[in-house]
């Protein structure tokens, strides 16, 4: 005749699983910060119910079609080329008078410099691929990080990254991101 075997309780064994699982939900870190960092324009004041007047040189127009097609102020672009030409129009580098103006601040750690009017104005149409528009916000970041590096370097001989909180905030305010974004809409279509 067989011998029984004595069972094992089980019975707290769900109980010590729900536990655990509560406790690495409870302490474990979870990044769920993604997407792109824009900064919000300030809200008008109360006793101001238009926004200011933009003078046009001082706009760069970014279009996304419904084909993921680009046109850079009304010419048609290519995403290659967006970083460069929006480095370019932010920069001004030979105060080209079709490009931004600037305007003289005098910024801590940094001193006077001049400063660019310069905005750029992302539209996209409803039918804008995905992929397209985060590639479009992927070369403007670039463009505005590249600038903040070159002058980084320049000024306080190390990248960006690398800087003090102190040495980041006068950088920022020498080349602010200055991207604003209209709703989506029906963007014409270029033959």
């Amino acid at each position: 005749m067989g011998r029984k075997l004595p069972g094992l309780n089980t019975s707290s064994m769900s109980d010590i699983s729900f536990l655990l699982l509560a406790f690495f939900l409870l302490v474990s870190n979870i990044n769920t910060d993604q997407g792109i960092a824009r900064r919000l324009p300030p809200p008008l004041p109360p006793n101001q119910k238009d926004t200011p007047e933009v003078k046009e040189r001082n706009i760069f127009v970014v279009k996304i079609n419904s084909k993921d097609r680009l046109l850079f102020n009304g010419e048609v672009g290519d995403i290659h080329d967006l970083k460069d030409r929006a480095k370019e129009f932010l920069g001004n580098p030979s105060n080209d008078p079709k490009l931004p103006e600037k305007i003289d601040m005098d910024i801590p750690l940094l001193g006077s410099m001049k400063v660019s009017k310069g905005i750029i104005s992302l539209q996209n149409d409803r039918g804008t691929s995905y992929d397209m528009y985060v590639a479009v916000q992927n070369e403007l970041t670039a463009a505005i990080n590249e600038m903040r590096n070159e002058l980084s370097v320049e000024r306080f001989g190390k990248k960006y990254a690398d800087l003090s909180t102190p040495q980041s905030e006068a950088i920022d305010q020498a080349i602010p991101i200055a991207i604003s974004e209209a709703e989506p809409t029906k963007i014409g279509e270029r033959k």
